[in-house]
Formats: structure tokens, C-alpha cells, sequence
């Protein structure tokens, strides 16, 4: 055998290796692009069915100043406050924000309470609208991202930044410091989403938690 032909021989070799490698990704990536594409579309089902569920709370500061970030949490004490001695038992989300839309004046009127108390005469506005929320992390479920009905609550000219939690069924804090989420919230969200759906909120929390100590 000359050394052309030994040449060739290992150049084929060689190629059938790299071409074999080659396909190995090609197969990988084929697969990982799938896997992405069913990923994406159950958290689109998920996220839409939660956005049927939840009707969501949304505070928007004045400013970040010290004094305006305070100030918003006064007035978000003050709206939870007012949902907890007023609203009747609702049966679903959507009662929840048909009832809020009927009492934005009264919500606004709870909230500039709150500030005057304070010494402060900034404006409060209140709607009920739909929002994008990005992901979000209440106590040990986590919210997908994507549009929800929401609570809106501006005070001033709305430039701070925001708090945010679930105010149907009530998954607001009880103890903020230590994300005390209430039993009864997450309980009616466990019978209106199905065991699996219910689940992925848990895992989807569970890695996050996971991931931040690695």
C-alpha cells in the first residue's frame, strides 16, 4: 500500500467520523428545537388557563424615591384591606374583576385615604385591565409570563417601581417577610386548575429555588 493511498484511506476515515458527528447534532438539535416548541406551547396553555382563573394586583409607585415606595405600600395595605372587609365570596375570577370594576371609586377612595393619613396628595387611580406580567414568584408557585387581568392601582404619575400578587383567589402575602402565602388561596387555585397544571407551578418555583443556590 503507497502513502497516497494511505493518505486516503485516513482522510476517509476521518470524514466518515466528522460526518457522523456532524449528524449526531444534527439529530440533537432537531430534537432540542422540538422539545423548545411543546415546551412553549403547554406554558401557553398553562399561562392561559391561569389567566382564566387569577385576577392579579398591580401598585405602581409615584416615584423610587424612599418616601413614594413607603407610600405604596400604604396604599396597597389599604386596597387589600378594603377587598377583605368588602367584596362578598366570589365563585370565580371574573366575578372578582366585574365586582372590582363596579367599585374603582371606592378603591380610590381607600387609597388617598391611605396617603392623606400619611401627609401626601398624590393622585390614585384604579382599573381593572388586562397587563403583561413577566415570570413571577409567589411564596412556592411561579406564574408564567403572559397577559392577565389585573387590579391596577397608579398613585401619581406612576414612574416607581411596582408590587404585584394575586388578589383572586387570594394568594397576597400574609407574613412578606417570610412569603406566608394564605391556605385557602391556594387551595381554590388547586380546584380550578388541573392536578398537572397545578404541579408545573410548583416545579416551575422548585427549579428556580434550585438554580439560584447552584
Amino acid at each position: 500500500m503507497n502513502r497516497w493511498h494511505k493518505q486516503y484511506l485516513f482522510i476517509k476515515r476521518n470524514a466518515e467520523k466528522l460526518i457522523f458527528v456532524l449528524a449526531a447534532l444534527a439529530a440533537t438539535l432537531a430534537a432540542g428545537i422540538i422539545f423548545a416548541r411543546i415546551e412553549g406551547a403547554e406554558q401557553a396553555r398553562l399561562q392561559q388557563d391561569l389567566a382564566d382563573a387569577v385576577l392579579r394586583f398591580h401598585v405602581i409607585a409615584n416615584s423610587d424615591s424612599s418616601s413614594d415606595q413607603e407610600l405604596k405600600i400604604r396604599v396597597r395595605d389599604a386596597v387589600l384591606d378594603y377587598f377583605a372587609e368588602e367584596m362578598p365570596e366570589s365563585a370565580d375570577a371574573s366575578q372578582a374583576a366585574d365586582w372590582a370594576r363596579r367599585h374603582t371609586d371606592e378603591i380610590e377612595e381607600a387609597g388617598r385615604k391611605a396617603l392623606t393619613r400619611a401627609g401626601a396628595d398624590e393622585t390614585v387611580n384604579a382599573a381593572v385591565t388586562t397587563c403583561y406580567f413577566p415570570d413571577r414568584t409567589y411564596g412556592d408557585l411561579t406564574f408564567p409570563a403572559g397577559n392577565y387581568e389585573a387590579l391596577r392601582v397608579e398613585i401619581g404619575a406612576a414612574g416607581g417601581h411596582n408590587w404585584w400578587c394575586v388578589l383572586y383567589p387570594n394568594l397576597c402575602f400574609l407574613d412578606s417577610a417570610n412569603a406566608v402565602m394564605p391556605n385557602e388561596g391556594k387551595q381554590k387555585l388547586k380546584n380550578v386548575l388541573t392536578e398537572e397544571e397545578y404541579s408545573e407551578l410548583s416545579a416551575a418555583s422548585e427549579f428556580k429555588i434550585s438554580w439560584f443556590f447552584w
